[in-house]
């Protein structure tokens, strides 16, 4: 975040003071004026703070990453002395790391996998037992309470995991979606969340909630490739591989995080290819060749490690690969669609993105209220309790009150409850809520054509909807996939049963095949991936040639949704006002504005050569990540742009006490620091808190050339935004510094300049009237940086 040298000017001062404290002096007849008065400065104040400025409060708490790679001595003298064996050895480290991270985010899949089944097979197979012996409603209803008693604890142990670690609550892929995109998440990838994600999605999928352990792999891929790239852990300090050190940066650690999201899918459903294009549709700024290369490596590796494995643990056929993802989906085959089915394929998509922008509405201001009420650990605990009591109360309620028999040949997969059916027959609304998530959507593709009715279709997806719309935003850690496949293949299961009745003589009304393209189409419209999705289907699947069907409906569900809203990832985003940076610039502001409109002027600036004291001054009285250097900081002469300096470049230096005295040739005699000084401290960097200085230090000089960047991005004041926004979303920028055409610093622009800029703004709300005082009032100064100028970055 570049620093800004403005100031609160002091009339502005004395009307927030006026506002907050009031004036005890004037008379109670008076008051009611007084407050108009105080409101109307409260307004004022605001109109005089840029528009894309107005959320930089709730965005505080976010901070950028570094992606851009520094072009300082320091740095190329270490690559300058690099041999051709250390560069190989770097070479084969990349690819030998990215197989590590294939194959261990492929364990932990297996873990969580065999975890919930194993609960979920004691479970059912328990109740089942007890309900299968129950001969009057007293014992079912207490067979209902042993359900939801065992299902609370289970989701119990699920919100102490988030509550442990609240970032592991969820999914995780917005989190992960934002790391990648440039933005420092608190304890996204440490070890704690790990741990807390797995535990609590293999008790939050055990307890029964409408929550799939699919989406939390891609979270958990992704710690994991944070944590064994670097070779060491902040948690557990004994761990320090320092083979790992070429790796210590966020442009490194920000590749291998996309390789570990991308195996993160690829062990989930079993996608290697659906992994990639995963991490380039949803997450990185910065793409190139090799890197595709090596994250293909992993998706790969992640498959055949967790099928390998998974085949011989579950099906005790070690090396018959059975079992390529977390979730199996069966062979599609001898299911064949003509060309007259496309229309019904693009209307199952129309109304997977309708039904999608209504979830997304409706969990918005659900999220909302749980904002607003449900805000402390005591009530999340009783929201959890809540809804797992809700959702076994309705699989129950669903279950005993459908009459419908399935006779046992037609079974598949399936727990075969009885209850009031005849000898050989069990209950159809047992096969569908009294099962896993998984094997409900096997059940609800490849169960044959008579199994369930479009009523029994109707009245679960009627039920369930608002039960996963509730679940998702829990203080629990859960994914959405699995969840999204349920209500889609049930709607796409009913769609097809329709048309079964309207043409009963034809082969093509196949209502599995639909329940397929209902399930495509309704992820589509919550998540809004058309081509990731599109990928991941056809390879869960194992039929390529239902590419084209599920293609047409996970567009359609795509257009027709971003009419009303963004998907549910981004629009989460969205309510935590987290700065992310989206594919292009607003399409009308693109042309509209420039970088003088956005930028923040008058910057503060250092120097090459800076006393201790005053460098010590500023990072205490700002928290800014970033410096121009300049040849004039005083303003004594046009302030030309001779590089930039990083905030943690100068703790570190200071820390250090890499500092000497001034020559009287102007120059300073003190020790330069080495590239592996800079990566030890890497990536919990010191805090200026964290220093201490003798006061015969503060008498000491830095000279900042050596740590400096001399080759940053810059842009002229006339750019436009479309070319800002361009160089920040595809170089990975954290700020940029605006020149002249004299290459005088005239303003910096960072991340939140321009994630905050909507498509309605006009360059005159840009245009902010500022009294002559404010002006006089600013201080470009290093030794005059004020610790209330704005913080970005």
């Amino acid at each position: 975040m570049a620093a800004a040298a403005t100031t609160v000017p002091a009339s502005t001062t004395r009307r927030r003071r006026a506002y907050s404290q009031g004036d005890s002096n004037e008379d109670a007849a008076a008051e009611p004026q007084s407050w108009l008065r105080q409101l109307a400065s409260l307004f004022d104040l605001q109109s005089r703070i840029p528009p894309h400025r107005r959320l930089f409060g709730k965005q505080e708490q976010f901070e950028s990453l570094d992606y851009e790679e520094s072009e300082n001595v320091v740095d190329i003298q270490a690559y300058q002395q690099q041999s051709h064996r250390m560069i190989q050895k770097i070479f084969v480290l990349r690819w030998f790391i990215m197989f590590l991270i294939g194959v261990c985010t492929a364990l932990v899949g297996i873990v969580v996998d065999l975890c919930v089944l194993n609960i979920s097979t004691w479970k059912f197979g328990m109740l089942s037992s007890v309900m299968q012996g129950c001969v009057g409603s007293m014992c079912l209803f207490g067979c209902l309470f042993a359900w939801a008693g065992i299902n609370i604890a289970f989701t119990s142990v699920a919100n102490f995991c988030a509550h442990l670690e609240p970032i592991a609550q969820g999914s995780g892929i917005p989190e992960i979606k934002c790391y990648l995109n440039g933005i420092k998440m608190p304890h996204v990838v440490r070890l704690k969340t790990l741990a807390t994600k797995v535990v609590g999605t293999v008790a939050a999928v055990a307890g029964g909630l409408m929550a799939g352990k699919e989406g939390p792999m891609i979270h958990a891929g992704s710690v994991i490739a944070a944590g064994v790239s670097q070779g060491k852990s902040s948690s557990l300090r004994f761990l320090n591989f320092r083979i790992f050190g070429e790796f210590r940066t966020d442009f490194e650690k920000r590749d291998f995080v996309a390789g570990g999201a991308a195996a993160g899918v690829a062990a989930a459903f079993g996608a290697p290819i659906g992994g990639v294009l995963f991490s380039i549709e949803e997450g990185a700024s910065f793409w190139s060749q090799p890197l595709t290369w090596r994250i293909f490596f992993c998706s790969m590796t992640s498959t055949f490690t967790l099928n390998f494995l998974l085949s011989g643990f579950r099906e005790g056929t070690w090396g018959e690969l059975s079992n390529p993802g977390l979730i199996n989906f069966g062979k599609f085959t001898d299911l064949p669609y003509t060309f007259y089915e496309m229309p019904f394929f693009v209307l199952l998509g129309v109304i997977g993105g309708l039904l999608g922008a209504l979830f997304i509405e409706l969990n918005k201001r659900l999220t909302l209220f749980r904002r607003k009420f449900v805000n402390t650990p005591k009530i999340k605990l009783i929201e959890v309790a809540v809804v797992t009591l809700v959702t076994t109360s309705i699989a129950f309620l669903f279950i005993i009150v459908s009459s419908e028999c399935l006779s046992v040949t037609n079974l598949l997969d399936a727990n075969g409850l009885q209850l009031d059916c005849p000898d050989g027959q069990y209950s159809a609304a047992a096969q569908l809520a009294f099962n896993t998530l998984e094997n409900t959507v096997k059940s609800l593709f490849h169960d044959s054509k008579s199994n369930f009715s479009a009523g029994l279709l109707a009245f679960y997806f009627v039920l369930y909807f608002p039960l996963a719309l509730w679940t998702y935003g829990l203080a629990v850690p859960s994914g959405l996939f699995v969840p999204s496949f349920v209500l889609g293949s049930a709607l796409g299961r009913l769609f097809g049963t329709v048309l079964h009745i309207v043409f009963p003589a034809t082969a093509w009304a196949d209502p599995g095949k639909y329940a397929l393209i209902g399930a495509a189409a309704f992820l589509g419209g919550v998540v809004r991936m058309a081509l990731s999705v599109t990928v991941i289907m056809i390879e869960a699947t194992g039929n390529v040639t239902f590419g084209l069907p599920i293609m047409l409906a996970v567009i359609s569900a795509k257009i027709v949704g971003d009419l009303f809203n963004t998907g549910i990832y981004d629009t989460h985003i969205e309510l935590k006002h987290i700065p992310l940076l989206s594919w292009d610039a607003p399409e009308h502001a693109r042309w509209r504005l420039h970088a003088a409109d956005i930028m923040t002027r008058e910057p503060v600036c250092v120097e090459t050569i800076n006393s201790v004291a005053s460098l010590y001054y500023l990072l205490n009285n700002s928290r800014h990540s970033a410096f121009p250097v300049v040849a004039n900081p005083a303003g004594r002469g046009p302030r030309q742009l001779l590089g930039m300096v990083l905030r943690t470049q100068l703790v570190v230096v200071l820390k250090r006490k890499a500092f000497g005295h001034l020559n009287e040739d102007g120059t300073v005699t003190c020790p330069i620091l080495t590239q592996d000084d800079f990566r030890s401290a890497y990536p919990r960097w010191p805090t200026i808190e964290q220093i201490q200085l003798t006061p015969s230090d503060f008498g000491m000089y830095i000279d900042l050339q050596p740590y400096m960047n001399t080759s940053p991005y810059v842009c002229f004041s006339s750019s436009s935004l479309n070319r800002v926004f361009r160089l920040f979303r595809t170089m990975g920028l954290r700020h940029l510094a605006v020149i002249d055409h004299d290459n005088t610093v005239v303003g910096i622009i960072t991340r939140k300049d321009l994630a905050n800029i909507r498509p309605e703004m006009t360059r005159e709300e840009f245009t902010v009237i500022e009294p002559a005082e404010a002006v006089s009032e600013r201080q470009p100064l290093l030794s005059q940086a004020p610790s209330s100028s704005p913080v970005f970055g």
